[in-house]
C-alpha cells in the first residue's frame, strides 16, 4: 500500500520569459511547479517564480485542486481568463510541459505494471 506522500509528486515545467518584461530582468524563464496526487490526478499544491507575490499566489491558486483527468485544456483556459500578464504564453507553456510529464509518468507506472494505460485526455 501506497502512503500519502508516495502518492504526491512534485512535476515542474520551464518555459521562457519574453523580453522587456519585469520577471524577465529576474530570470529568463518561469517555472511552474505542481504536487500531483498521480492517482487522482489532482493538483494538490502549486508554486511559480512570477517576479511578485500576488502574481505567485494568484497562478498558485488557480492551478490547486485542478485534476489533470481532465486534460490540459481547461487549465489553459482559466489561465487565459484570470491572468492578463506578459508571462501568460510562458505559464501555459509550463502547465503543458507539466501535463505531459503527468502523462509520461503515468505511462511508465502502467508499463511497469504491465497493465493497461488509464485514458488521460
Amino acid at each position: 500500500m501506497k502512503t500519502v506522500m508516495q502518492q504526491r509528486i512534485l512535476f515542474s515545467g520551464y518555459a521562457k520569459l519574453p523580453t522587456g518584461i519585469t520577471a524577465s530582468e529576474i530570470s529568463s524563464v518561469v517555472g511552474v511547479m505542481a504536487v500531483i496526487d498521480v492517482e487522482k490526478g489532482i493538483i494538490i499544491e502549486a508554486d511559480c517564480t512570477l517576479a511578485t507575490e500576488l502574481a505567485r499566489r494568484h497562478v498558485a491558486e488557480a492551478i490547486g485542486g485542478y485534476s489533470l483527468q481532465e486534460g490540459i485544456e481547461p487549465l489553459v483556459q482559466v489561465i487565459e481568463r484570470i491572468y492578463q500578464g506578459n508571462a501568460k504564453r510562458a505559464i501555459i507553456t509550463a502547465l503543458r510541459i507539466i501535463h505531459d510529464k503527468y502523462r509520461s509518468f503515468l505511462e511508465d507506472q502502467f508499463a511497469a505494471l504491465e497493465v493497461p494505460a488509464l485514458p488521460v485526455k
